[in-house]
């Protein structure tokens, strides 16, 4: 079937099945660009966990915070 043939196809049908038709290819689509975990491999993951520049960012997001509030 052509890509034509297709559409033409699409057309036609309920509105209902258009839309497990999209649900269907949004799947597809998902499924091919998800990533292939391999067992065994180390992966990277970052974690705020000693992150001493975001501690001070909330720390001074925080202050200002403060101030704006007492200054109410």
């Amino acid at each position: 079937m052509t890509t034509t043939e297709l559409f033409s196809t699409l057309r036609r049908l309920p509105r209902a099945d258009k839309l497990k038709v999209m649900q269907f290819l949004i799947a597809e689509i998902a499924r091919e660009e998800e990533p292939a975990l391999q067992s065994g491999a180390t992966y990277s993951l970052w974690s705020p966990l000693n992150s001493h520049e975001a501690a001070h960012k909330l720390a001074q997001l925080l202050e200002s915070d403060q101030s704006q509030n007492q200054s109410i």
